[in-house]
């Protein structure tokens, strides 16, 4: 018998299922590299993959986090002000240049951070923390 709560569970763009633990590699005993083969096999079964990430990068952690407070559909309600900021940033611009010319920003920026949330925008998670300057673009469209 085990317990294991993996860590992340994400939905792909095509509908299947990705299975994340995290969990640094100096710090996997024979235990729970064990639970996370055994993880792996349950999740093929259901076609999902299985993914053990050594560390999180930091500066994409913490924008992930930021963002995942703005998961919730509430915060895409307001359909006049996804379909603005769609045209806004249909080039990219700077997230708060853009937000700016969507509407207010109090009412713009959850919106602006579900669609990053939802992969409707896009924006580089990685590089810096999300702010002010970070470019943000629609997903459809090209750099």
């Amino acid at each position: 018998m085990r317990r294991h709560l993996p860590d992340y569970f994400v939905r792909l763009e095509d509908g299947s299922g990705l299975v994340i633990d995290v969990r640094p590699d100096e710090r996997v005993k024979v235990r729970d590299a064990e639970a996370f083969a055994v993880t792996a096999a349950a999740c093929r079964t259901v076609g999902w993959r299985f993914r053990r990430i050594g560390v999180m990068e930091s500066v994409f952690a913490a924008n992930v986090r930021w963002l995942s407070r703005y998961r919730h559909p509430r915060c895409g309600r307001r359909e006049d002000v996804t379909a603005r900021l769609l045209e806004v940033f249909a080039q990219p611009a700077p997230l708060f240049e853009g937000a700016g010319r969507a509407g207010d920003r109090l009412l713009v920026l959850p919106v602006l951070f579900h669609l990053l949330w939802r992969h409707v925008l896009t924006g580089d998670l990685v590089g810096a923390l999300l702010g002010p300057a970070t470019v943000v673009r629609a997903s459809g469209s090209s750099w």
